[in-house]
C-alpha cells in the first residue's frame, strides 16, 4: 500500500522499516510521519536502539526537525543537509553496530565533507549484519558504485557482544560527486573462502572447534579455505563473554558472498550453545548464499537497490538471488520518495536443472542524484 501524501509529508504507520524510511527520507529531502509505533503492544513507542539511530541521523545532518510525542509512539522528521564530518556515536546495545553502520554507508557518499565515525556497542549479534560481514561484502559494493575516489576506510578496533557490547569500528567514507551506474549480471565461480573466527572472553580453543567444524562442510566443495581466528584479550575483547565465525567466499569475479553464525544471548534456562553446531551452521548459511547465485549478498540488497535508483541518468542491471522481504519493502518505498521503479525479471538459466534457484534482474535508470554539496574543483 503506497503512503499517504498530506502538506507534502509522507504517512506511515507502524514500526516496520522505520529506519529505511528515515533514509530515504534524508537523502529526498521529503519529511515524514510515522504514527501508530507498537500501539498494540505492552511496551508502545519507539525502542532504544531506533532513537539512538535517530541521533546519528541529527549527528550526521545540519538543521534535521525531530519531533517525538510523550508516548513515543508517533514521529515527524524533516531532513536538513547532509553534512558529514568526524562523529562519534555510542549505539544502543539492544542491536548491533550493523544496524547503524547500514544507515551511515548509504549516506556517506552525499555529504558536504567525507564522513569519518567511530561506532561503539554490539559488533557481533545474531540480529544484524556482523562488521565482518559488512567489511568483506557490503564496503566491496560501496566502492563499486563511488566514483573517483573510493577509497573506503573500515577498521575493527574491538569487538564486542550484548549483552553489555564493548566493541568499537572506524569508518571512513569520501564524499562523491554522483554515483556510477553498474552492470552486474554474472557471479562467476567461488574461486576461495575465507573467513574470521572470534572467541571474545572464553578459551581460544572456541575458535579452533568453530574453524574445524566450518572447515569440515567446506572442505567437500573447495580446496582453498583459509579461517583466521582471532582470539582477543583484554580491552580489546569487549565486556560479555561470546562467540562466532564468519565466512566469505571470492567468486572469479570478485563478488563477496557471505554466511555468519554467533553465540546467542544467553539467559537462565536457556541451552548451552555448541561452537560445532555454530561452526556448520555458518558453512551451510554460505552454501544456501552461494546457491541463491546473486551478484550481491542478500544482506545488502536494499542498499544496491538504493545506489542503483540514485546513480547517473543512464541504466544499471543487477542479478540478485531471490528478494528478500525487507528489498521487496524497500523497493515500494523507492517509489514513495524517489518515484523510481524497477524492472523484475526472473532469470532463467538454461544449464541450471534445479528449478528452485530464483534469480531476479533488477533493471532501473538512474534519476541522476547529484551531491549539491560537494564542489567539483
Amino acid at each position: 500500500m503506497p503512503a499517504q501524501v498530506k502538506n507534502n509529508i509522507l504517512l506511515y504507520e507502524g514500526c516496520n522499516y522505520l529506519r529505511y524510511r528515515l533514509i530515504l527520507s534524508t537523502l529526498s529531502g521529503k519529511p515524514v510521519k510515522i504514527t501508530d509505533i507498537r500501539t498494540a503492544d505492552d511496551d508502545p513507542g519507539l525502542r532504544e536502539c531506533e532513537i539512538s539511530f535517530v541521533r546519528l541521523l541529527d549527528k550526521i545532518t545540519n538543521g534535521s526537525r525531530i519531533e517525538l510525542n510523550e508516548t513515543g509512539t508517533s514521529l515527524y522528521y524533516s531532513p536538513g543537509l547532509l553534512s558529514g564530518g568526524e562523529i562519534d556515536h555510542e549505539c544502543s546495545l539492544q542491536r548491533g553496530i550493523g544496524y547503524y553502520l547500514e544507515g551511515v554507508m548509504a549516506l556517506a557518499p552525499f555529504c558536504k565533507t567525507p564522513v569519518s565515525i567511530k561506532l561503539r556497542g554490539v559488533t557481533n549479534n545474531t540480529q544484524d549484519p556482523s562488521v565482518d560481514r559488512i567489511k568483506t561484502a557490503g564496503i566491496p559494493i560501496l566502492r563499486k558504485f563511488l566514483a573517483g575516489d573510493n577509497e573506503v576506510t573500515f577498521a575493527i578496533n574491538k569487538r564486542g557482544v550484548a549483552p553489555l557490547g564493548g566493541g568499537e569500528v572506524y569508518f571512513k567514507c569520501p564524499a562523491s560527486k554522483f554515483l556510477k551506474s553498474i552492470q552486474l549480471q554474472d557471479s562467476g565461480m567461488v574461486k576461495r573462502i575465507r573467513g574470521t573466527s572470534c572467541s571474545l572472553r572464553v578459551s581460544p580453543a572456541i575458535s579452533n572447534r568453530l574453524v574445524e567444524s566450518a572447515k569440515g562442510v567446506l572442505l567437500n566443495f573447495l580446496p582453498d579455505i583459509y579461517i583466521h581466528t582471532d582470539a582477543s584479550r583484554g580491552a580489546t575483547s569487549g565486556k560479555s563473554p561470546g562467540f562466532g565465525i564468519s565466512l566469505t567466499a571470492e567468486t572469479t569475479n570478485e563478488i563477496f558472498l557471505s554466511g555468519e553464525a554467533y553465540s546467542p544471548l544467553m539467559t537462565a534456562g536457556s541451552l548451552p550453545c555448541v561452537p560445532e553446531d555454530l561452526g556448520k551452521e555458518a558453512a551451510l548459511k554460505l552454501l544456501d548464499e552461494i546457491f541463491r547465485n546473486g551478484c550481491v549478498d542478500s544482506a545488502f540488497q536494499s542498499m544496491t537497490a538504493l545506489f542503483m535508483a540514485l546513480g547517473k541518468k543512464d541504466v544499471s542491471k543487477v542479478v540478485v538471488g531471490p528478494l528478500t522481504p525487507a528489498t521487496i519493502q524497500f523497493l515500494r518505498d523507492l517509489r514513495d520518495f524517489f518515484g523510481i521503479t524497477f524492472k523484475l525479471e526472473n532469470v532463467k538459466d538454461e544449464d541450471e536443472t534445479n528449478a528452485e534457484q530464483n534469480q531476479v534482474l533488477l533493471t532501473c535508470v538512474g534519476i541522476g542524484y547529484s551531491n549539491l554539496s560537494r564542489r567539483v574543483l
